[in-house]
């Protein structure tokens, strides 16, 4: 297995899924899940100290090889952003293997984002590779703007800086997402599934949520003053709504 990996703490595993990051994304949410299971956070490849990829990405074939490495048999999968993208296709391709899914202002394969997001995105891109001028568009959109006034918006902005630095040593792939996407197969998702949201996400990222409410029996609860980063801004919240489902 040449993904990084953290393991903390003991009982039922729990892996982390990082979205646009790695396990720092983590940090103040891992300590506290790890007193009551067996916590595994790692760094997806071209991430964090992950190598880079060498061909096209498949995040959920990699997900399912590090579990048969660490010989477990199921887990309780915890995705954040397109961490919680690659959960939920995860979940839908490998049910057998998950006990329990959380998902954190996910994002979703096949889901049709505003116009206003692609255009960011698109002012991004254009800004590279100017790192900083990409992070602090980034960092601009509405989804950062309860991180953005708080005290870890240069923790976040250190993280991002590193991940476009890595980004930017991939060669020319792409990621591979499984067919037929999973906007188009949710109402197959079994497995009990917790939704959490900030009231201050973005518009696009709160009717990610509302579709997952409306198109699957997932439950959805919204964390009110947190963004797209509740797990920097709002971790002992977080946690707690985690604990709780976990004991369901």
């Amino acid at each position: 297995m040449d993904l990084y990996y953290e393991i903390n703490g003991k009982g039922h595993p729990v892996v982390l899924l990082t979205g646009g990051a790695d396990v720092r994304n983590w940090t103040f949410v891992e300590p506290f899940l790890a007193k009551h299971y067996k916590v595994i956070a790692f760094d997806g490849r071209g991430t964090g100290k992950s190598p880079s990829p060498l061909e096209d990405v498949n995040h959920v074939e990699d997900l399912l090889s590090l579990l048969d490495h660490l010989k477990i048999n199921q887990a309780t999968l915890i995705g954040h952003s397109m961490g919680g993208q690659i959960a939920t296709e995860f979940a839908l391709h490998y049910p057998e293997r998950v006990s329990k899914l959380v998902l954190l202002a996910p994002g979703l394969a096949g889901f049709k984002y505003s116009k206003e997001f692609e255009e960011n995105m698109k002012k991004v891109h254009e800004a590279a590779p100017d790192i900083d001028k990409m992070v602090e568009l980034l960092l601009s959109d509405s989804s950062y703007r309860v991180l953005t006034a708080g005290p870890h918006r240069d923790f976040m902005a250190k993280m991002l800086k590193h991940h476009m630095n890595r980004m930017f040593e991939w060669p020319a792939v792409q990621l591979i997402w499984p067919k037929p996407t999973a906007i188009d197969r949710l109402g197959e998702l079994t497995i009990k599934t917790l939704v959490v949201i900030g009231k201050e996400d973005s518009p696009d990222n709160l009717r990610v949520a509302n579709y997952f409410r409306e198109h699957s029996e997932a439950q959805v609860v919204e964390i009110p003053g947190a963004d797209h980063m509740v797990n920097l801004t709002h971790p002992e919240d977080l946690c707690h709504q985690i604990t709780a489902f976990m004991k369901e």
